[in-house]
Order: C-alpha cells, then structure tokens, then sequence
C-alpha cells in the first residue's frame, strides 16, 4: 500500500522528517519496506533554465526549422535548432542546455542533451515543449513563458511543481483500519500526540431538489448501510493540478474530477464512493438486491459477467447497474456528457464482497477496502466531503436530502481488560496512566475502571480488536516492542487456555467426511416400536424407557438401538425405488436399569444395495463388508484412536460382525445386520450397519499426539505364506506379530487369502507382509533374519501355522 507524506502532512502537522516518520510506522506495525521519490514533473526540470530567443531565422537547409541564439544567462548565447513552428525572436522559453536531462510524457526513460549537428547546423541544446519535459503531452509548440525572472533562472523556479516521499507499506490483513492516509495518521497521532485535522464538511448544504431519488435496500444483510445524495449541473473536465498530484503519486491514474474525487476522498478516509451517471438510472429509483443466479451483467471493462447468488447488485427500476463495492457497470458510468450524479457511500458486509471479488476475479480498491471492513460510521461523512469537493471543482450542486438507510447500526466491541494481564503479556508494568492515555489516543473508550482493570470500548473500523489480548496488543505496538528489555531468562506467556475437544466441531468433522464419501446424514425419532426391543434379545424389553402418556402404542418407548428406526428409513426409500442407501446418523439411546435412565450418544452407519450407481464402466456389485469397515476405520484415524483391537462376534444383532475394544472397553461394533431382524423391521434386502459409541469415542480422540521425525533409513519388506486353521483371525495374527517384534515392526498386511482341497478342509493360507525399518540406522541382513526366525517360531508355536516355503 502505497502512502504519501505530503498527503500525511494535509491531515497532520508532521513535525518528523521522512525518515523518521518511516521509523514510527514500521514500529507501531505498519512496515515501512521502501521509501519513493515522487515529482509531479519528472526530474524536477533540474539542469533546465530559462532563456531568451534572441534571434531567430529560418534554417538554411530545412523549410520547418528554424536557427536561433538563445540567452541562457552568464553571458552565454546557445545556437539551437528548433522545430516548432511557434518560435519566434524575443521569447521567454525553457532551454535544456548540454548535459542536461528531459523526461518526455510517453518514454519510460530519459535522455540528456548533447552537442549535435542537425541538417549541418550545431545545435547547442533544446528550446523544450510541454511534451519534451514531461508536462503534457502537447508537443504542438515550446513553451512561452510571461515572467519578469533574469535569464539564466533554473526552470523549477517558474512552476509549482511538487516533489514527495511516498511509503511502500507492507500492510498486514488484520490492519484494515489502516488502509487510508487519516488511518496511518491515526497511529502517528497516537505515538506523537498530535490531533489529526479532519476535513472540513460544515459548510455542506443542499441547494435544491432537482434530482429526488428513491432508494430501496432489499438485502440488509449484505448492505448494513447504504447512504446516497444527488448532484447536479456539473461539468466534467480535467482536475486540478494539487488532485492529479495527490493521485499519480501513490500510482493512480487521474481521470477526470468527480472519478478523481471519489479516488482522492477513497484514499484519504478509506471509505469508497461510487457515482452513477443519475440520467441513466433508469425509474430514478436504485435498489440493493441479489439478481436470480444465472443473470448477465457487463462491466465497465467491457466484460459481460455470469451473476451468482450471492453478488450482491446496485440496480435502478430495471436492470443492474453495479456490482456493490466491487466494480460499475458500462451504462451507469461517468462520461464526459454526464451533468448529474447520484453519489453512492455505503458499508458492505465484507463476506459478500470477499466471495464476489473472488468468484469474478475482480480485484479494486473498493473491494480491497471492503472485503477487509471499512468503518461503517463514516459513510455519511465521506458523502458531505465529497460533495464539498465536487461543489469546488465541478460547479455541482446537492439536489437532495442525504439517504442514510442503517436499520441495524454496528456496534462497539465491549472488552473487559485486566490489568495483571496487561502486565503478563507485555512483560513489564508500565502503569495505569500510560495504558488509558495509550488508548484513548487510539479513540478506544475506557469504561467501569477499578484496581483490577476496566472495560474498553473499541470502535467498529477497529475490526481486528475484539479480545483482550487485541487491546493489550494495541497499548504494546504504541508502547513500542523496542522498550520492553529483554530478560536475562527468556520466557513467553498467553492469555489462552488448551480446552477440551469441541464434541461439536468433531461431529461436523466426522459428518463432513461421511458426506464426502456419498453418505446422506438421517434424524430418526427418539420413540419408537415397543416390539423391537421384544423381537431382539440382546435388546433388553425390560430396560425400555416406557412413555407415561405416549400418543400411541406404535411410538410406546425410547429407543435403545438407532438400528430399527435407521432400518425402517431404509424400507421407505426401498419403497421408493432409493435401493443404494449410505446413510449415518448421529443419535442418543435410553435404557432404564434400577429405577436409573442411562443415555449413549451413538454414531450410526447403513450401508446397503449396490457399491456403485448403475454405469458402462463398471458391473454391478454389492457393497460388501470392507466397504463398511473402510468407512469406520476411517472415522477412527480422523479421531486419531489407534490401538484398539478386534474380535468377530455374531449375535441377534448381527450375523456376523467385528467388536472393537480400548482398554477392555467397547467402542464399537460393525458388520451385516441378522436377517431376523432384517424381517422384523420389512426390510427387502441385506444390510450392513456400524454402531460407534460416539461418547466415548470422543473422550478418547486425540489424546496421544506424537509428532517423530521423518526416519532417514530405509524400510526392508520380508513376504511370509503361513497355512493356519480356518478360525484363526488376522487380528490374532496382528497381535502375536507385534508382541514378538516391537521395535522394528512397522506395518503387517494380508495380500493373498487362499482356500482349497490343496492345503486340507479346514484350512487357509494367508500370505503377510512385514515392513520392517529402524529409525537410527540401516537394518543388515542378519538382524532382518533374527526378526523373522523368531516370527516363523512364534507361529509354528501359538498358532500351529505351517510355513511355506
């Protein structure tokens, strides 16, 4: 962000050198990373002086020049040759002697004189244009100039030129308070002590009635505030030279000089402005609205734009005209015919402009301003100034009441601050007196002030000061970082705690990654049929939880599983022709046990139907088991529970499933739903369901987080083909690994699953990978030998396993 210190010095009387002001920003957080130097005619017209034609004749070998002596003072005449056809003998003119250097309007670069021959005649320097020193681009004549300065005076004393210092300030996104010349005064102001001289706007007035306007905000939400006023008979021309400077010094291009206002007023107070040309806003009427998605709209780059829901418009009676703080229409523009004007200041909400100026790649100072948060309370302001200035430069006049629509005003940020922790974060007391005169310098009202602290009142513009440890930041950058000495033991301190896990945040977390992976996410009733828990054993029709005045038998009790209700979800949609069904939903259960109601919060997964939606690419194939078990296990590394283990089960519940178990205690279960049930409930076809104990899953979700180094080393891979009876699991295959091999064992895996009349009826092959790796050095062959001796041991002995070879 570029910012100028004469512009600075308009609103503060700076009594700092440039260099020293550089040092005040970068040390109250606005970092200065260079520093510019900026002339309004480039160059300075240093070396350039002013002369007299003495003579002038036509020149001998070339009808369009002309042979002059020129007297550049000190007794020095200059034979130039010149070209414009408006020399001529006794004239004021500005010279570029030998060894000088111009900077004409259209070159990047430029170039010094030197002594030259033109069409066989010395010329001794050049009798210079508007053009030729950077002016204008006007290059039709030379300059003549009325002045009673001797011959021989350096050019810069004829003009009011303007040189100045502009600072490349690295500003951070937190900082939008600081995005304008009075917001970087603000800070100097709070470090100096010195009151920043506002603009004057008490002479604003309206003079007629000649343009009403109606305005009309549809969306309070994305326009909190939206103000307005009309001007008329203006005239459209050129700026003055002081506004061209201000603008092309901090890089902008000057326009013409209701544009250039609404820039200069932008920059300065950091609220944008926007003017439509009030003849073409059609019905005299605008509204602030969305328009239906889908919408065509073309901008002022020509460009015709595709609108989304959210692009909030600017619209007359018709059709849009702007989109809100981002960028304007090709029809409501300013022209060089445009006599009236309908003014626009308003506070947007940024989240609309963010996501606008993203979705467009459209990147303006406005939405720069605006999608960071400007201060809400100075649309009215800025509007008042803007006027004044358009009355002073354009001859325009107020043609209407100021329409300031702020149905909902912005509030204060209230925040209690202690003084112990003032003194905690900083690091040092440096007393009560020094900490309020720090934040009332800031405009930050202090309020309710005992020993123990006080309540600050912060203003809205300051959108990144809304906590405690932001107030205290903001009385540390005015302290300076620099006067807080450094402690023989270094030390940090917060003003933060380390809560437990937001069960909240961890359930959008989890239902996030079902919905990822195709799961829709169901709400079941907490009652249901009474003869559920009487048609299933394992759940116990005693321990219902029976309502006392139910409103029917058929929703008689709570519910002690989600399976039933989740099943009978899954017949609706059967039903319905909906047979491939992902679905979980997160619920509670109820029992009754010893005159004592007992609640678990459950996590529910279904799976059932076909894994894929019917296409060309693929069969049709049912889900399966380990779709399931892929789904829960990734539920469980995104919860970061490791260790658990495994057993198959089966049940009344389940025909055949997998209990998983921490520390003895059950986390959950997964596998196919028993068929009994499956009838009980009139399901038509076969589902799998897992039922995760959410609660505790909860309380044991990232309670071991280790962070280890990448190891350096690399892993060895060993294959084993083990022939093993029928009943034993991989699980136990897992646990005997890995109570064998602790140190080096980092993954085992199954890649091949074998059974026939090969290897005998009751028995299966499995063949097994084992990563093995050691972090601090490179495993040798016999160390990688060792491990899988004693492996082969261990399974020829605990689980009579028969290795192939």
């Amino acid at each position: 962000m570029k910012i100028s210190y004469n512009w600075l010095n308009q609103f503060l009387d700076l009594k700092t050198s440039v260099s020293e002001t550089s040092d005040i920003l970068t040390a109250t957080g606005l970092e200065v990373e260079g520093i510019d130097h900026y002339e309004s005619i480039r160059g300075g017209l240093k070396g350039l002086l002013l002369g007299e034609v003495l003579t002038c004749e036509k020149h001998p070998n070339a009808d369009k020049l002309s042979l002059t002596t020129v007297d550049i003072g000190l007794d020095v005449h200059s034979r130039i040759v010149c070209g414009a056809p408006n020399v001529a003998k006794g004239q004021k003119v500005i010279v570029a002697p030998i060894g000088s250097t111009i900077y004409p309007s259209d070159k990047e670069e430029g170039f010094t004189l030197s002594k030259a021959k033109i069409r066989g005649e010395v010329s001794e320097g050049m009798i210079c244009s508007a053009y030729e020193i950077g002016m204008s681009k006007d290059h039709s004549g030379i300059i003549v100039v009325d002045t009673s300065e001797p011959n021989g005076s350096p050019a810069i004393n004829l003009f009011d030129l303007e040189s100045d210092s502009v600072f490349e300030i690295g500003l951070t996104p937190n900082r939008a308070d600081a995005m304008s010349h009075i917001g970087v005064c603000r800070d100097i102001k709070a470090v100096n002590g010195q009151e920043v001289n506002w603009p004057l706007i008490e002479s604003f007035q309206v003079e007629n009635h000649d343009c009403p306007i109606d305005v009309v905000v549809e969306d309070s939400n994305g326009a909190p505030r939206y103000s307005g006023v009309t001007i008329s008979n203006l005239q459209i021309k050129e700026s003055p030279n002081w506004l061209k400077n201000r603008l092309t010094s901090i890089g902008l291009t000057p326009i013409n000089n209701v544009v250039d206002i609404t820039n200069y007023v932008l920059h300065s107070l950091g609220q944008p402005l926007h003017a439509f040309d009030y003849d073409e806003i059609i019905g005299k009427k605008v509204v602030v609205k969305t328009l239906p998605v889908g919408s065509k709209f073309t901008t002022l780059d020509e460009k015709e734009r595709e609108l989304t829901s959210s692009d909030l418009m600017i619209c007359n009676e018709k059709e849009g005209m702007c989109i809100a703080g981002v960028f304007g229409g090709i029809k409501s523009g300013i022209k060089e015919s445009t006599k009236n004007i309908f003014l626009e200041s308003a506070y947007f909400a940024p989240e609309y402009i963010r996501k606008t100026s993203l979705t467009h790649g459209l990147k303006t100072d406005a939405s720069f301003r605006y999608e960071r948060g400007t201060d809400p309370n100075l649309t009215v302001f800025a509007l008042k100034w803007a006027s004044i200035l358009i009355g002073e430069l354009a001859n325009g006049k107020v043609s209407s009441e100021i329409i300031d629509i702020n149905p909902n005003p912005v509030n204060d940020f209230i925040v209690p601050v202690s003084f112990k922790n003032i003194d905690r974060l900083i690091g040092k007391p440096i007393g009560e007196k020094l900490i309020l005169e720090i934040l009332e310098s800031l405009d930050i009202k202090i309020s309710d002030k005992t020993d123990i602290g006080f309540t600050a009142t912060v203003p809205p513009y300051r959108v990144d000061v809304q906590r405690e440890a932001d107030v205290i930041e903001e009385i540390l950058r005015i302290y300076g970082y620099d006067n807080v000495e450094l402690s023989d033991t270094l030390r940090t301190d917060f003003l933060s705690d380390f809560p437990q896990q937001n069960k909240d945040d961890l359930q959008i977390t989890i239902g996030e990654l079902l919905v990822s992976n195709g799961f829709y996410e169901i709400i079941t009733n907490s009652l249901t049929k009474p003869k559920y828990s009487e048609g299933i054993a394992t759940i116990e029709s005693k321990e219902d939880v029976e309502i006392l005045n139910k409103l029917s038998e058929d929703l008689g009790v709570m519910r002690q599983s989600l399976l039933p209700n989740g099943l009978e979800v899954i017949t609706h949609n059967v039903n319905r022709r909906q047979k491939n069904l992902k679905l979980f939903e997160f619920g509670k259960t109820y029992k009754s046990s010893k005159n004592k109601y007992k609640e678990e919060e459950i996590l529910a997964i279904f799976l059932t139907g076909n894994k894929h939606v019917e296409n060309w690419i693929e069969e049709e194939k049912d889900v399966g088991f380990h779709d399931l078990s892929k789904y829960v296990f990734s539920c469980l590394s995104r919860l970061g529970i490791v260790g658990y283990k495994s057993e198959v089960i089966e049940n009344d519940i389940w025909s055949s499933a997998i209990q998983l178990t921490y520390n003895e205690q059950v986390i959950g279960t997964f596998g196919w739903v028993n068929q009994r049930v499956i009838k009980l409930v009139e399901v038509s076809q076969s589902v799998l369901y897992a039922e995760l104990f959410w609660g505790r899953l909860l309380k044991k979700s990232f309670q071991h987080v280790v962070y280890k180094e990448v190891p350096k080393f690399p892993e060895v891979r060993r294959d084993l083909s083990l022939v093993i009876d029928k009943q034993v699991t991989f699980s136990e295959i897992k646990q005997l690994t890995e109570k064998v091999e602790r140190k080096l064992l980092k993954q085992v895996n199954v890649f091949s699953i074998y059974e026939g009349e090969n290897i005998g009826k009751d028995k299966k092959a499995y063949a097994i990978s084992f990563i093995l790796q050691d972090e601090n050095q490179t495993l040798k062959d016999k160390q990688i030998d060792n491990v899988m001796n004693r492996l082969i041991s261990a399974f020829e002995k605990d689980l009579s396993a028969l290795i192939r070879k």
